[in-house]
């Protein structure tokens, strides 16, 4: 099963590209570098621990 990566910091809405440094629960909340920082790397809806969302690779 794959990630849903999703486009938007749930908390700020900036866009959030494949490759950019998000971080991610392990129920997908997505959130950028920022929030999570300012969340003290805790979800806010779960609880659970923030984590690096990992980069995908462009096949060619």
């Amino acid at each position: 099963m794959a990630l849903e990566m999703k486009s938007h910091c749930e908390r700020c809405e900036r866009l959030l590209h494949i490759n950019t440094e998000a971080y991610i629960c392990s129920y997908e909340c997505t959130f950028c570098r920022k929030c999570a920082e300012e969340l003290g790397h805790c979800c806010p809806s779960c609880h659970f621990e923030l984590v690096r969302r990992p980069k995908r690779k462009r096949i060619r």
